[in-house]
């Protein structure tokens, strides 16, 4: 898949997600497989570019592969002038949130709430591209809610204006995250337009990734819940697109290799204090199938030193690898 000049490594995107994609979980995922990772949502906002939270989202130190930046906001010029200091930043492609479902974002009329307002949403396009040399992409969801789908016109709007790719989440503004995506709607805006389209929305395997590419004729597909706590979902997908078999599971050795170096990553970047903060979230999606009974996270997550959060973490494996081994030896011995 092609957007603009670049050719992506393969079609897997790793969607953008605010508190979530930083440069620690961007690296992570871009060494998993991932062909493209975008950078979480930025404001249009020139009031806070100078914070922290803005300096640290707008950090591409040492990124390898195609830096893709979001930016969010409902004024056209506003857009415009972030687009261009993000590029100036480093940004390679400026990716446009017309998505995003949350509350804080919708009241400021930007995100998903510009599905409302098809004429804002050709204003707020043609003044990014019109200021920037790189490509613009935009990310869309199906429409605002169930009665007003406008997905198809709004997709024919954004390639009329020079959008060179388009991500759809495959659902209204008004389902949230809940149900099931519409892959029909995603495969209605694919035949409408001859930019690329990349399907977002539920996918969680290998198998769902090749039926959803199959069914909506996407050129791409874009993961984002199905990467928290499982980064090597882009291998899995990849090596299962390309052979049609199945990785088996990482080994806990790699789990515990992949986490631990993620975690020091995010200790790193963020400082030791910030960084243990943000660390358990991480930490409780990589442990999610590992500690259904949740013991182990509200004792991680009252730890705010660092180091400590390190020391509780190989703790913690070692004493699920002890309890593996005995199982496997009580297994045999029957």
């Amino acid at each position: 898949m092609k957007i603009g000049p670049y050719t992506l490594e393969n079609n897997l995107i790793l969607a953008p997600m605010a508190g979530v994609t930083d440069r620690p979980f961007r690296q992570l995922c871009k060494s998993m497989g991932a062909g493209l990772v975008v950078s979480e949502m930025l404001s249009s906002n020139p009031a806070v570019w100078k914070s922290e939270k803005s300096r640290q989202r707008m950090d591409h130190e040492g990124e390898s592969g195609i830096r893709s930046v979001q930016i969010a906001g409902s004024e056209p010029e506003l857009m415009a002038q972030a687009a261009v200091h993000n590029v100036e930043n480093g940004a390679q492609v400026i990716d446009i949130n017309m998505g995003c479902p949350a509350k804080k974002v919708n009241k400021k009329l930007a995100g998903s709430a510009l599905l409302r307002q098809p004429q804002l949403v050709e204003e707020i396009v043609k003044a990014v591209v019109a200021a920037v040399d790189v490509p613009v992409t935009l990310k869309i969801r199906t429409g605002w809610d169930p009665d007003h789908r406008n997905g198809v016109d709004i997709a024919r709007i954004a390639e009329a204006n020079g959008i060179q790719s388009l991500a759809v989440h495959g659902r209204t503004r008004a389902c949230m995250y809940k149900g099931h995506a519409e892959y029909d709607t995603i495969r209605a805006i694919k035949q409408a337009v001859n930019i690329p389209v990349v399907a977002n929305g539920d996918i969680r395997t290998p198998h769902k990734a090749r039926q959803v590419l199959e069914q909506t004729g996407a050129d791409a597909i874009m993961i984002g819940r199905g990467a928290q706590g499982r980064p090597w979902i882009f291998r899995e997908i990849s090596h299962f697109l390309k052979t049609g078999e199945l990785l088996p599971a990482p080994p806990l050795d790699e789990i515990r290799q992949i986490m631990l170096e993620h975690i020091q990553n995010v200790h790193q970047f963020y400082g030791e204090f910030m960084g243990a903060r943000i660390a358990r979230k991480h930490v409780g999606w990589y442990l999610a199938e590992h500690d259904q009974e949740r013991r182990f996270r509200p004792a991680f997550n009252a730890i705010d030193d660092a180091h400590e959060q390190i020391d509780a973490l190989n703790l913690y494996f070692d004493a699920l690898a002890e309890s593996v081994l005995h199982t496997d030896t009580v297994a045999n011995y029957h």
